[in-house]
This record gives structure tokens, sequence and C-alpha cells, in this order.
């Protein structure tokens, strides 16, 4: 498809590299729009503040790049959403990488509006009521595309549909983002198709229980043998509560009774498949799948940076105690988001928990690393 150009007044097509030929640069980006778009209202009440034109800026530019953020999991989803081939995971490794690098940018942005003192700010902030960054539907809409769930959300947060008021349009783009699947969903979906964890073929979780087994046996073997009797008393303790931390993950029962609590995300098969690709990340199969696992941590660490970093700037700007300007608490209730519960990855930061020595990590078989190198082969014992 060739580039649009521009034609003649004789409506003959110029060419492409001619000097005053073809689209300009402020025309493809649409600049008249973007660099008009900054409204200074303590200008229009001419009283202006020089820090307003900062404050807009810098929100356009959170929303820009939150527009290509949904932009990329959009597109992440559409992959995941379909039977993932090994060919397409390097795709999702460079959109997700892209996430975390924009994620990044965002959270040094805050530095730059720190530079505005709280005196600045309250020069412009009676013009803001009733607008607040809590009705950033594109924020929304992003969280709800990651998987942030509704009845993980703090008290305040979970009406925010509604300070859209009448915007029929927003409200129908937060419903199709909660009715369609989240990542999470589809990660989920992704893991529990690991190869290695059927029952008849290589059996990993079994393998995986029997290895920690032996483990804490042999660890309760030389704790009994302590000269000491404090040490001894220690070591043994110790070693009942990691016993009660694996048995949380071995026993279905006790992992269902977690996810009914909110302290765990995954169906139980998710975190099997979890769990073996990181014991098995140096496999060439499961080295890109591991990568894809790291990449979802990052994002859920710098969301959870952009958050604190919000939060230290709105206590600096307005203190503890001042509500913000769309009725929230403020600075109490930003706070607030700043717990696991916002993690929609927080299984996977929870991994290292269960890890063991690598010496007591079963051995792939011949069969299972010929079908690591051929998924489509069935797995023999």
């Amino acid at each position: 498809m060739s580039c649009p150009v521009r034609r003649t007044s004789e409506g003959q097509d110029s060419e492409q590299l001619g000097e005053e030929d073809g689209m300009l640069y402020g025309e493809y980006l649409m600049l008249d729009k973007i660099l008009g778009a900054q409204r200074l209202l303590s200008e229009q009440n001419n009283q202006s503040v020089h820090d307003e034109h900062l404050f807009i800026v810098t929100h356009q530019a959170y929303e820009l790049w939150f527009k290509q953020i949904i932009y990329e999991l959009d597109s992440i989803r559409g992959i995941f959403s379909d039977v993932l081939e090994e060919s397409q995971t390097l795709e999702i490794l460079k959109r997700l990488n892209r996430v975390v690098l924009i994620l990044k940018v965002l959270v040094d942005q805050v530095m730059i509006l720190e530079t505005m003192t709280p005196l600045d700010f309250m020069d412009f902030r009676c013009y803001l009521r009733p607008a607040s960054g809590f009705q950033s539907l594109q924020f929304r809409l992003l969280e709800n595309k990651l998987g942030v769930r509704q009845e993980n959300r703090v008290k305040y947060n979970q009406n925010y549909s509604k300070v859209f008021g009448h915007d029929s349009q927003a409200i129908s783009e937060i419903e199709k983002s909660e009715q369609q699947p989240s990542l999470t969903d589809l990660v989920q979906r992704w893991l529990e198709r690991t190869p290695g964890l059927e029952l008849e073929g290589f059996n990993f979780w079994g393998k995986y229980q029997k290895a920690v087994e032996r483990l804490l046996q042999e660890q309760r073997t030389l704790a009994e043998q302590e000269a000491s009797e404090s040490l001894k008393r220690y070591k043994l303790n110790d070693l009942d509560k990691r016993r009660e931390v694996y048995e949380s993950i071995f026993s279905l029962e006790v992992h269902e009774a977690l996810l009914a609590r909110g302290e765990r995300r995954f169906s139980h098969k998710a975190l099997q498949g979890a769990i073996m690709i990181t014991f098995y990340r140096d496999e060439p199969r499961f080295s890109q799948p591991h990568q894809i696992l790291t990449l979802l941590m990052d994002i859920d660490s710098l969301i959870t940076k952009w958050r604190y970093n919000h939060v230290l700037m709105v206590q600096r700007m307005i203190g503890s105690s001042q509500l913000g300007t769309g009725g929230s608490s403020g600075y109490q209730y930003l706070r607030s988001t700043l717990s696991d519960r916002y993690k929609v990855f927080v299984d996977l930061f929870n991994l290292s928990t269960f890890l063991i020595p690598r010496s007591y990590i079963p051995p792939l078989t011949t069969s299972m690393r010929s079908h690591l190198c051929n998924w489509a082969q069935p797995i023999t014992t």
C-alpha cells in the first residue's frame, strides 16, 4: 500500500520526495489538536497560574500512554485467546516488554509533577473540582483488562463506574472490559496447558510432592540430631510451618479456601504450571514462558510503584486529611490501593515460597525432553 501524498493543483500525484509534497509532520500527528488541548481555567478567570500548564500536560501524557498500554494489552489478549504456538511467544514478550518500559516512564513522570510545590498546586486546585484522576476511564479499563477483580477493590473503589455519571459510552466500555476475559484469565488457561502436568505422562506434580517430602524428611532428621534442645525445637517448629506452606498447594481443598478469601488468584492447575515453568526455566522450551511470567510480575511491580509514588505526591501536595477533588478520602484512599489485593499476578510473586534446592528438582525423563521438542507427541512415563 502506498503512502498518502498530496495532489498538485492539477490533480496529479506529486512525487513523494518533492520539496513541498507529501503529508507534513504536524498533519500526520494532528498536532493542532494535541497542542491546542491545554485549556488553563486559571487563565480564563484572569488569574493565570503557571503550574496549571504542567499539571494538564503531565496528565494528558499519562492518558496517551494509558491508551498505548491498552492497545498492547488488547493485542496480547488476542494472541492468548487462541491456542498459543511457540512462534507467538516472542511477539508476546516484545509487547509485554514495551508495556514494562512505558510503565517505567510513568513511574518517573511523577517526579516531573513534583517540581510543583503544594502552594503552586493550591493556586489552581479549586478549578479541578469535581474532576479527579479517579475518573480516568482508561486507567479503569487498564485495571480490568489486566484482571483487577471487583471484589478485591477497596470499598470506595468498588463503585468506580458511578463517577462517569450519564456517560453511556464510558459505562458500556467498563462493562465490556469486566465481561471479557482479562489477561490474568487468559494466562491461567495457558499455564493449565503446561506440558508435563499430565498424570498419565511425566506427572510433574506427583514427582514434586515426593521431592518435597524427601527434602522435609531429611531436614527433620538433621534437626533431631541437634545437640542444643532450643535450636532443635526451633528447627522442628520451622519445618512444621514449612510443611503447612507446602500443604497449602498440595491440598486442593486448602487452595480453594485461599482462593475464596482472595489470597490466591490462580487455579490449582495454573499454579502447578507456573511452578513447573519456574523449575525448568533453563530448558529451551520453558525459557520464553518463564520470561513472560517475569514480565507479568514487572508490570504488577511497576503499577504498584506508580501507585506508591502517586500516594507520596498526593500526601506532599494536600497532606493526609484533605478530601480528593473527586470526593474520595484522598491520601487515605490511595494508600489503601497499595495492598496485594490490587496485584493481579500475586501468585507469581509467591512462587519462591515453594521452591526447592536444584538437587531435589525431579529430572526430566528422556521421553519428556523429547515431548518438549514436539508438544504434539504424547508423553509416556
